[in-house]
């Protein structure tokens, strides 16, 4: 057993002090590794977590090494730090000039003479398992004794195991919820359950907590006023103010005043000062919708306010800085408009750093059901009604029209129908004359035929999953990837019978 001189013993009690402190995990750690270097001389101290999933080493922590913006990793035996977090042994490289396994991935040694410094690289053990990964460099002429410097850096690593098995944790915590909120819905007023609408939400996730400026395309009535609301609130900013501008109602007379404010007397009727919608929404974020529809005039001093952050209110000589996130959405081709010189370029650009596309409704044809229920609940609310269902051949209607006016036009479709239903069912007589009205087409034929097969594919997959759930139509549609209401829908449409799986025996 080895025996720490007075010097190495004392640095062990500073830094079981320093992880004894009330500091973050991450803060502990980067104190260890400064205070490792100062006194021991180990520099460029590095800690990576063992990712329990793919065996990873995933550089989490460093001193003396610039690691900002840098995603490194190193698989299972890959490199030094690799071995050690695969073996669960240390190495010590004498000679670091002479190691071709050692890939310097941070450059910290690229214009350092390789051959003065040895490499120490000591697993971090917890509850016997390897969960990271301890490193340093040492002047070469410095280590006399290769297994005491060894020894000296396993009792530092035993001391931070701890803390890096809750660092794991933490991490891996934190990439559950990414992954989690790629598929859950960021917002309650956004429903779907469609591929593209899962699509959306992982995009929310993704930029909802940068500063990252948004663009949002899609289609009018889409809901991309909502797309803007739920990165808001999913934001580090959600406490901070959210300001709606509608572009498209602002004539080139008032952007000026509207978006930046004005001083009294500024013109005639400004009777006082007003501050302008980029001040009101300092410390949060504003939300530029139809943003499309600005003047040339209204686009060139949006670009200048985007750029410098700061501006001018009208008639006033004072400069106003502020802090926002910028959301913007259009129903136009932008990037078209910019080509015919329609639009901005450089404002299409500053605007379109992260593009969101709504899809249509007619798109999504799986969340027509979803959103018609919703809706219903709603309006049954609102207006004290009795509705509770949607009929069949109501549900073939809505599932047959195509949705011109997207979201916002069947919201209103199914608020119309709640209104004028007498029962607790709204029936194909409720609907809009619009959703009743049938066009023919020549390939009618031709297209009976596809859909016949399509309904003949589509009750087999419906069958089958209800074999294998035993009836249970909520397992069933767990298994389809899709909703128990629609389920539902589909074995009354199909005219399938669930009681004869129920009592189906292996």
């Amino acid at each position: 057993m080895v025996s720490f001189s007075y010097e190495d013993l004392e640095v062990l009690r500073e830094l079981a002090r320093i992880l004894a402190t009330p500091l973050d995990l991450r803060e502990q750690l980067e104190q260890v590794l400064k205070k490792m270097s100062e006194l021991t001389g180990m520099d460029r101290g590095m800690i990576s977590i063992l990712d329990r999933d793919t065996g990873e080493a995933v550089l989490d922590v460093a001193h003396g090494v610039d690691v900002e913006g840098l995603d490194i990793t190193y698989k299972p035996g890959e490199g030094i730090t690799g071995q050690v977090a695969q073996t669960g042994k240390p190495m010590v490289i004498a000679n670091l000039g002479k190691e071709e396994h050692f890939l310097d991935r941070t450059g910290a040694r690229r214009f350092l003479d390789r051959s003065e410094l040895s490499f120490l690289c000591v697993p971090i053990m917890y509850d016997s398992r390897v969960v990271g990964v301890l490193s340093a460099d040492k002047i070469a002429h410095q280590v006399d004794n290769q297994d005491y410097e060894i020894q000296v850096l396993s009792e530092v690593a035993g001391l931070i195991a701890k803390a890096v098995h809750m660092r794991a944790i933490e991490e891996e915590n934190r990439r559950l919820k990414n992954l989690l909120g790629r598929t859950q819905r960021p917002s309650s007023e956004i429903i779907g359950n469609s591929k593209s609408m899962k699509e959306i939400f992982g995009l929310i996730s993704q930029v909802s907590d940068s500063n990252t400026t948004v663009l949002v395309h899609g289609e009018t009535g889409t809901g991309k006023e909502l797309v803007a609301r739920a990165i808001h609130r999913n934001s580090p900013r959600s406490e901070g103010p959210f300001i709606e501008v509608n572009c498209a109602a602002m004539p080139d007379t008032l952007i000026e005043s509207e978006l930046f404010g004005h001083e009294k007397g500024a013109f005639t009727g400004a009777a006082q000062r007003r501050r302008g919608r980029f001040e009101e929404a300092h410390g949060g974020s504003i939300f530029l919708d139809e943003v499309g529809e600005l003047s040339p005039l209204a686009q060139a001093k949006l670009l200048r306010v985007i750029q410098e952050r700061q501006f001018q209110p009208l008639g006033s000589t004072r400069i106003v800085k502020v802090n926002v996130r910028i959301i913007a959405a259009t129903n136009r081709d932008l990037e078209q408009d910019a080509a015919a010189g329609r639009f901005r370029t450089d404002l299409y650009y500053r605007l379109n750093v992260f593009p969101i596309y709504m899809p249509s409704l007619r798109e999504r044809g799986s969340d027509i059901i979803l959103l018609a229920d919703f809706f219903v609940e709603k309006y049954t609310k609102q207006f004290k009604k009795a509705v509770k269902r949607i009929s069949t051949p109501a549900i073939d209607l809505l599932l047959a029209y195509h949705w011109p006016g997207n979201v916002r036009e069947l919201e209103n479709c199914i608020e119309r129908s709640v209104l004028i239903a007498g029962g607790d069912t709204i029936d194909s007589i409720h609907l809009p004359p619009s959703l009743q009205m049938k066009v023919s087409r020549p390939e009618k034929k031709q297209q009976g035929k596809l859909t016949s097969l399509v309904d003949t594919y589509e009750r087999s997959l419906i069958v089958d999953a209800l074999k294998e759930a035993r009836g249970n139509q909520s397992q069933a549609a767990r298994l389809l990837g899709t909703t128990k209401r629609i389920i539902q829908y589909k074995v009354e449409r199909y005219a399938i019978d669930t009681k004869r799986f129920k009592a189906r025996k292996d």
